[in-house]
């Protein structure tokens, strides 16, 4: 058994960043994640300019700057009707005006790296978080099972951020409300090759096919994206139709479709974005995807569950110092964070319902006219691609100085 003063489950962005958070103020952190490394496929792997000013918040911009990435000053939608500039970051006012792409595993190792500097941190990976301690009502910790055999952890405060199918979140009986439809992701890799396209962030769009394109350092990672039930009519019309359609839609990638060999190389992701009502019982709080799961558009999901941990050490690094968490400061993370998250999940709502509306009409999708009016006009053009930037505020850290352990 060990005592600590905060636990936290799940080691996605939101878990390492509050770890991280925490440490810095002098906070025993234990952190505790399911898998037994971050050398796993994940999709996420946007960072925009509110993070990396985050970072250099704490001195940390530089280095992860030294790390294999991509810079992408915008974000565009192409079709052969048009070329909108959905997201210019280029023109906002912010030291990072660009969105960086790099693997989230590269990225979480960086964060636990810096991490694990601070003494009162510790790291236990294959842990499986299958057990809250509660004691009359409020929640003290977690049990967990490992390859030991598992053990527990007491705590002032735990905090799940074990996503979107979080296990803390069902037993805390805690249901999420849907805030829109289902859509499904088909999300596959293929080799990057000196002369292709400099697009780093786009959507290419045809008739009935909308595709995510996104530029890693190697590779590309691309989205299809679909309503539901689309990766089963895919899959019924076979690969080598999914390799045609892809070459006719994007013709620079018709010499390499062929290393798509079989399904194995394509996941699924089917997603609906969904929130909680209320992101805390005594002694527990959820935030990023265990509190309000995003759907994928515009890519934001990392820097909402970060700008989350940012706004969680905001209000408890002193009250876990003091060793005093009550309800009233759980609920005030919430109350920070809440606003912001309805917007973007209405926003991202109504680009859905767009994009499904297209398909089943079969025409080509396009951003709303109100949209496209509003990133022509120069002195609005720049409002929109704040909101993937920054979110509607800009969420700052409150003390960047590291701290003394408490007590």
């Amino acid at each position: 058994m060990t005592d600590e003063t905060c636990c936290i489950v799940g080691a996605g962005p939101a878990g390492v960043m509050l770890s991280l958070l925490l440490a810095r103020a002098g906070v025993r952190v234990t952190l505790l994640e399911a898998q037994r490394d971050f050398d796993r496929d994940f999709r996420g792997d946007t960072i925009h300019p509110a993070t990396l000013e985050l970072l250099d918040q704490i001195g940390l911009a530089k280095r992860v700057h030294e790390l294999p990435h991509v810079r992408a000053p915008s974000f565009r939608f192409i079709s052969s009707v048009a070329i909108d500039e959905a997201a210019v970051f280029s023109r906002l006012p912010t030291p990072f005006p660009y969105m960086m792409i790099m693997p989230q595993a590269r990225f979480l190792e960086f964060l636990v790296s810096e991490a694990q500097r601070y003494p009162h941190f510790k790291l236990v990976l294959g842990a499986h978080a299958d057990r809250l301690i509660d004691e009359n009502g409020r929640i003290r910790g977690v049990g967990y099972r490992s390859g030991d055999g598992g053990g527990e952890v007491r705590s002032l405060l735990t905090v799940a951020t074990d996503g979107r199918f979080s296990r803390m979140r069902k037993l805390a009986a805690l249901a999420p409300v849907p805030q829109s439809g289902a859509m499904e992701v088909l999300w596959f890799r293929l080799p990057r090759r000196p002369e292709d396209r400099h697009d780093e962030a786009a959507i290419d769009v045809g008739p009935r096919q909308i595709m995510a394109v996104l530029g890693r350092p190697q590779e590309w990672q691309f989205g299809y994206v679909g309503p539901p039930g689309r990766y089963r009519q895919i899959k019924a019309d076979g690969l080598e139709a999914f390799r045609q359609s892809i070459a006719a839609m994007l013709p620079w990638l018709g010499d390499r479709v062929a290393l798509l060999q079989g399904w194995d190389d394509i996941s699924l992701l089917s997603v609906e974005a969904s929130r909680l009502e209320r992101w805390h019982r005594p002694g527990l709080l959820l935030i990023g995807d265990a509190a309000h799961v995003m759907l994928p558009v515009g890519g934001v999901g990392i820097n909402c569950a970060i700008a989350d941990a940012v706004e969680a050490a905001n209000v408890l690094t002193e009250p876990l110092r003091r060793g005093q968490v009550e309800d009233r400061h759980l609920a005030e993370v919430q109350r920070r964070r809440e606003r912001v998250t309805r917007f973007i999940q209405r926003f991202q709502s109504r680009i859905q319902q767009g994009m499904v509306a297209a398909f089943e009409s079969g025409r080509m999708f396009r951003l709303p006219l109100a949209l496209r009016l509003i990133l022509r006009v120069p002195g609005l053009r720049n409002l929109p691609p704040r909101v993937p930037a920054f979110g509607v505020r800009r969420v700052r850290l409150e003390r960047p100085e590291e701290l003394p352990l408490a007590g």
